[in-house]
């Protein structure tokens, strides 16, 4: 990544950044607050890196010299990250990480850390920290992440910048998920189904998210021409897919967003489209559906999905399911 690469998502955070790195004023500690998948962690590796080369003539560092390749390898050794240990982060974590930085520096005086999660930190720990933002013993510069603000100490706080990162909007969110490889009509869904980059990216992984899409195709396919295959679908395909409720959930939102699609096409309203490749079957069905039956469809997922948070089960919900979408 590079500075310029960050600015198009975190363009205000970037600029303050930059401008504190060009004129040699980066302070003591940072607190970089937002959600997941805002790219807090990617800023806080780029700051470390604008901080120890010694090649940059600007705020953007080189990538090239030992302190860059070293950090972006994950080993120098004098900029350490600091994740929970279990469900939270220890004082002995703090502790280590002021022991291990009151050894003169490997490569220069500087120190660099960055701590992950840091609204999770014991009580003691947050203590522990507190005593080293007021004393660091050498030219210290820390980077508390969090998605949780009001979970920390306001004396941290007091002590710190806080830089707020905020959400993608859905075009830059799609925009990012093309440019990892993932084709638009997977990156449109999951910007529709999530507002997270870091979710969206898991949801990809081992094409998770493009196998329950074919199974949504395949099930509103035959619930509309082969109801007789639709129950076998369910069981072969549909019930072995999932993992817990959560990812069953997200099924079941795969299957709205196609019938609101197939609303939006009734209407003739194709520019919010979701299933961008899927026109012409969206065009026949509409041709043989009515806006009363597409709402009544929608509104049985929408039950369904209340249902489910609820002890039910989730091959009977789906069979009504099915039964209620097949009748319209």
């Amino acid at each position: 990544m590079t500075w310029e690469q960050l600015n198009q998502t975190q363009h205000k955070v970037v600029q303050i950044l930059t401008n504190s790195i060009k004129k040699n004023r980066l302070t003591h500690a940072y607190v970089f607050e937002g959600s997941r998948g805002t790219g807090k962690m990617e800023v806080a590796i780029q700051l470390g890196k604008s901080y120890f080369c010694k090649e940059r003539s600007t705020a953007e560092p080189c990538n090239e010299c030992p302190d860059c390749k070293r950090i972006s390898s994950g080993n120098h050794p004098d900029l350490h990250v600091i994740s929970p240990d279990g469900q939270s982060i220890k004082k002995q974590q703090v502790e280590l990480l002021r022991t291990e930085f009151s050894y003169r520096g490997m490569e220069s005086k500087q120190k660099f850390y960055i701590i992950n999660h840091a609204d999770k930190m014991t009580p003691s720990a947050a203590n522990s920290l507190l005593k080293f933002l007021e004393e660091p013993e050498a030219p210290t510069i820390a980077v508390l992440l969090t998605e949780h603000l009001y979970q920390m100490l306001n004396t941290i706080l007091s002590r710190s910048q806080i830089l707020t990162f905020t959400p993608l909007s859905r075009k830059e969110m799609e925009q990012m998920l093309k440019e990892d490889g993932i084709s638009y009509p997977i990156a449109k869904l999951l910007t529709e189904i999530t507002s997270n980059l870091e979710d969206a990216r898991q949801l990809c992984q081992e094409d998770w998210i493009v196998q329950v899409r074919n199974v949504v195709l395949q099930l509103t396919e035959e619930i509309y021409s082969r109801p007789q295959q639709m129950f076998f679908t369910l069981q072969d395909k549909w019930l072995s897919h999932f993992k817990g409720k959560e990812e069953f959930g997200l099924g079941i939102d795969l299957m709205l967003l196609w019938y609101r699609d197939l609303l939006y096409t009734q209407l003739g309203e194709k520019d919010g489209l979701i299933f961008v490749d899927q026109l012409e079957r969206l065009d026949h069905q509409a041709l043989y559906s009515s806006q009363e039956k597409i709402t009544k469809q929608m509104s049985a997922i929408f039950d369904a999905k209340r249902h489910l948070s609820s002890n039910v089960n989730p091959q009977l919900l789906m069979e009504r399911l099915m039964l209620r979408l097949q009748e319209g």
